[in-house]
């Protein structure tokens, strides 16, 4: 091998070398997220610290809603009562719009903190033909944006039990270190539209109906 040879070789071992390192740049940036950064969900018993129900469809000072943990710390439930809303057959304007906000704290272990991943609702609604419900909510943490509201709308007629689910686009989770208040902020509401005068709409989330909760995920992250 010449001289020229020889340098011509060493010039493209070089580019290799550079070539694999801008590779294995590229892939240290894609790299999916590691149990490090996002965890399973901590040890012991976490629970819940319910500062404030209010709402005109939980009323402060009633037993118009409650919350527990479930016993694998992936989720925690709210049960709601005499959560509804309704509109036709002399139904008020205030009948049709019913909201429920509820102030949690969540007592978490040292070194984790939690964002809300995924919200699932289920109700009963009776909503004749020509009117129409929905159910919307948003999440927040004292101090930070509330996310925006997604209507899951129902529209007569319609009579049963009804389920709507809320997915994060993004996860915001509460500062690392810091008790952050979880604010729920749910809605329902009923409009009689075009239904005849003496038909009664209503949608409801009432725990009354042992089938009916409404379950927020949590997913879990390694401070």
């Amino acid at each position: 091998m010449t001289p020229r040879d020889l340098e011509l070789s060493r010039i493209s071992e070089g580019i290799m070398r550079g070539a694999l390192a801008v590779v294995g740049l590229v892939l240290s940036l894609f790299t999916p997220v590691t149990d490090s950064q996002t965890s399973s969900p901590p040890p012991g018993k976490i629970t819940l610290d319910i500062k404030t129900i209010n709402g005109s469809g939980c009323p402060a000072g009633t037993a118009d809603a409650s919350a527990d943990v479930s016993s694998d710390n992936t989720s925690f439930t709210v049960h709601y009562n005499n959560f509804a809303a309704k509109a036709g057959n002399g139904a008020s304007a205030v009948d049709g719009r019913k909201n429920c906000q509820i102030n949690v704290l969540v007592h978490v272990p040292a070194g984790f903190t939690f964002a809300i991943a995924e919200a699932d609702y289920s109700g009963f609604a009776h909503v004749a033909a020509g009117a129409s419900a929905l159910e919307q909510a948003n999440y927040y943490f004292t101090g930070q944006a509330a996310t925006a509201r997604v209507p899951h709308p129902l529209t007569g007629p319609f009579d049963g039990q009804w389920t709507a689910k809320d997915v994060a686009d993004v996860l915001v989770y509460a500062p690392c270190g810091l008790d952050r208040n979880l604010n729920i902020n749910a809605e329902v509401r009923a409009n009689a539209g075009t239904s005849d005068s003496g038909a009664t709409s209503f949608i409801e989330m009432d725990s009354s109906h042992a089938s009916v909760d409404t379950v927020y995920q949590f997913n879990w992250k390694q401070c």
